[in-house]
């Protein structure tokens, strides 16, 4: 393996805003700390979760490398690392932590999982973060059975798409919302029975629910976009069921009146995923699964463009613009 360089280029920002604070810089390498391995990124993922922490949404100290997930290889193993993870350099692996976008990270090693031979480096990189967070929705928040209705909503963003497709493994009706007419064939394509285009004057998302359901309402809702959508998903969830509230794409949910949910028995969850995958053993679980998924049942990883990580600008203008269908990648 190449030498570690002793500096790397990195994104930082050291205020909250647009984004005008990302800084594309040169940082010093980390050096791997007891229990860490330091990984050289080769696929950085880009998820909503980096413009929060950007905009100020979820506060964290500053300056800051944004990035929770990237695919690499093991470049240096830190101090005490338990032999029974089996890592060496070389390793081609992925992971979730902080620190991404930059051309190396230090990460633990308990949250680091080796990519399988039949698995590409950018599908892992793709898929990780967002494919796990469907499934552990669709598996804890709530346990979709065969035959429920389930509304997902921007069935073609990058969570979106990975829940269509789980929920059509598991034989569950999805109706599915898209933002533009272009959306819907790919929405299909997923996985999703029924598609409406979520725009005034061109769909009516509770409509469709009730005529699917027979007036029921769906027994989930899987809600990533927040603030606009959430009261309307409280409207189409059924008797029992569960608004799974994961995402702030419209802004934070305001607060309301728990007394709501009575009407319905209805449940309401903000889940997060790292605290699906606390300890190693669900990191182990979960990853196998959907490593499973992608190579046995042959689940697409739809990459919607990979810009280089001096552009991360722009990838956040395109996340942002809730126009986009699939993963955005950086590449250092």
């Amino acid at each position: 393996m190449a030498p570690i360089p002793k500096m790397m280029k990195a994104i930082q920002i050291e205020t909250t805003g647009g984004t005008e604070v990302l800084q594309y810089k040169d940082i010093p390498v980390p050096t791997p700390k007891d229990n860490e391995l330091l990984i050289s990124n080769e696929f950085i993922g880009v998820n909503y979760i980096d413009t929060y922490f950007r905009t100020g949404l979820y506060p964290s100290p500053k300056p800051m490398i944004l990035g929770r997930e990237a695919s690499g290889t093991i470049a240096a193993l830190g101090p005490q690392v338990p032999g029974s993870l089996g890592f060496a350099n070389g390793d081609r692996v992925v992971y979730m932590g902080t620190s991404a976008y930059a051309e190396y990270t230090a990460c633990p090693a308990e949250k680091v999982m080796k990519i399988p031979p039949g698995i590409t480096s950018s599908d892992a990189g793709a898929a990780f973060l967002q494919g796990l967070t469907a499934l552990t929705l669709v598996e804890e928040t709530h346990k979709v059975q065969s035959g429920d209705w389930v509304l997902v909503l921007a069935a073609t963003g990058g969570v979106g798409g990975w829940l269509c497709q789980i929920l059509r493994a598991k034989g569950a009706k999805t109706i599915g919302t898209v933002g533009s007419e272009g959306k819907v064939d790919i929405a299909k394509q997923q996985g999703a029975d029924v598609v409406v285009i979520d725009r005034p004057g061109q769909g009516d998302v509770l409509k469709t629910v009730k005529e699917c359901t027979d007036g029921q309402g769906v027994a989930a809702v899987f809600d990533g976009v927040g603030k606009d959508t959430f009261e309307r998903s409280l409207e189409c969830v059924a008797r029992k069921g569960t608004v799974a509230s994961f995402g702030n794409a419209s802004g934070a949910v305001e607060p309301f009146l728990i007394s709501k949910l009575s009407a319905k028995n209805a449940k309401v969850a903000r889940p997060t995923l790292f605290n699906y995958l606390f300890t190693r053993e669900e990191l182990e679980h979960y990853s196998t699964r959907l490593f499973n998924m992608m190579m046995d049942e042959r689940f697409s990883v739809r990459i919607h463009d990979t810009y280089p990580l001096a552009d991360v600008a722009r990838a956040h203008t395109d996340i942002e613009s809730r126009k986009t269908m699939g993963k955005l990648l950086l590449r250092p």
